[in-house]
């Protein structure tokens, strides 16, 4: 599960307990300025995860780190679809941030309002 916050200019998603393992990383720190939006969005698992590198995949079960696809690089961290939040990015090294959070209305709605963009 991942913990979502704003720090003065900048959403924190700090990765906790085993997912940091997983996903091989434990924070990212990613300027608002570069935050497109943010979305729930559970079926997402469904959808084809592209190449690890590096990361973590049990289908079903969970799914955490870096997968690159034709659209760039998504970072991973879920294991419970239904909490599923996606975070959508511009001029990262991410496209995207798919991670599981414990509130996904709240985490949304935060991002939503804190996000320059919208």
């Amino acid at each position: 599960m991942a913990q979502v916050s704003i720090d003065g200019d900048n959403l924190i998603v700090e990765i906790e307990g085993l997912g940091k393992l997983w996903a091989l990383k434990s924070r990212l720190a990613i300027p608002l300025a570069h935050v497109r939006g943010a979305t729930i969005d559970p079926g997402i698992v469904r959808e084809p995860k592209g190449l690890r590198s590096p990361g973590t995949h049990f289908p079903g079960l969970i799914v955490a780190g870096t997968y690159r696809t034709d659209g760039g690089k998504v970072f991973w961290d879920v294991r419970d679809p239904a909490k599923a939040v996606v975070i959508e990015l511009t001029d990262e090294r991410y496209t995207r941030l798919v991670v599981q959070v414990a509130d996904p209305r709240a985490t949304v709605a935060l991002i939503e309002r804190s996000c320059p963009v919208n």
